[in-house]
């Protein structure tokens, strides 16, 4: 059995709640469109699912957001006002960071219902596999786009993830031994 997955730290959480959207939503989307050009495969192991958009639900965030795989795009959604999608995955942060780094097994996740998914649940599956298959690690494509200052970025989100107990990198063999 493995630990529980962490909370975001409140104060983590109350710092979220004034952020706004539009610029959260370019900063996604840089990210996104840099993971889409770094992990071609991703998008073709989507198929006929790239077309479908997933509203991401960190139900401890104060944002949806809603991942659109074949325009490359995610954005920030206020929860009064979830924009139309196919489906819906919803979950604590640490569930999605945990899955999309190799931490924690995707259908591990959705059977402890740590996860929940609604609508198409094969494009869920779809996506969960190209993510698993893509071995997507935040803290580098996030160092990617941050030119001069990637070393201290890629210490800051170290520090940030021993800090808050969240995945924010892809797992390795050699972590399971640290």
């Amino acid at each position: 059995m493995t630990a529980p997955l962490p909370r975001l730290p409140r104060p983590l959480r109350l710092a979220a709640l004034p952020l706004p959207l539009p610029p959260l939503s370019l900063f996604l989307g840089a990210v996104t469109r840099r993971m889409s050009k770094s992990h071609p495969e991703m998008i073709r192991r989507l198929g006929d699912y790239a077309g479908h958009r997933f509203l991401i639900d960190p139900v401890d965030l104060p944002w949806l957001l809603l991942l659109h795989p074949a325009n490359a795009t995610m954005t920030a959604h206020r929860r009064a006002r979830p924009p139309a999608h196919d489906a819906r995955i919803a979950g604590p942060l640490s569930a999605f960071l945990a899955m999309m780094h190799g931490a924690e097994d995707g259908d591990a996740l959705f059977f402890s219902r740590d996860l929940s998914v609604e609508g198409d649940t094969a494009a869920v599956l779809a996506l969960r596999n190209a993510v698993d298959d893509a071995e997507l690690d935040l803290t580098e494509e996030v160092a990617a786009l941050s030119g001069p200052i990637a070393a201290p970025l890629r210490g800051l989100l170290g520090g940030a993830e021993r800090a808050t107990g969240l995945t924010l990198h892809r797992m390795t063999r050699l972590d399971d031994f640290a």
